[in-house]
């Protein structure tokens, strides 16, 4: 894990643009076991941006993940080089993806894939009023910290 530096207002600015993405992609998950929302955002070494959003099954096996969704959407647009993920729960926790959507970017990410996870948003203390959120707090992996020595076709070999 490592700290983000917030005295570069324009990584700061592509940081909250893609958490936000992953905000906004929670609204259409499919949650009615686990009542947990969360979405994810994509970017490709291009620029674009891919979302995804949790999709349960009643037999949990079937569900898939918010990133699972953002990859395949991206791959099946034709893209296999990816920058930054940014991950997002309903209650801002700090989700990270799991083990098996770690193997699945890996898959098609280096290990200096940048995983943003959103810890929720930084207010004025003196406030209560939402409209005085000063920055939105995210703790920066990359790929290969959350996901050391993985599987890889290589080692298939």
């Amino acid at each position: 894990m490592t700290p983000h530096d917030d005295s570069n207002s324009a990584a700061t600015d592509h940081r909250t643009a893609l958490i936000t993405a992953a905000r906004d992609a929670q609204s259409a998950a499919h949650v009615p076991y686990s009542e947990y929302r969360v979405g994810a955002a994509l970017e490709t070494e291009a620029g674009d941006v891919f979302v995804g959003c949790n999709l349960e099954n009643a037999n949990f096996s079937n569900s898939l993940h918010a990133e699972e969704v953002a990859i395949a959407e991206a791959v099946k647009n034709g893209h296999r080089e990816f920058s930054h993920l940014a991950v997002s729960s309903d209650r801002q926790d700090g989700v990270t993806p799991c083990g098996m959507c770690r193997q699945t970017l890996a898959e098609f990410c280096d290990d200096e894939l940048v995983v943003w996870c959103d810890e929720g948003d930084l207010s004025d203390e003196n406030t209560d009023d939402e409209a005085d959120v000063t920055a939105i707090q995210v703790t920066e992996y990359t790929l290969g910290e959350l996901l050391p020595n993985t599987i890889t076709e290589e080692t298939l070999e």
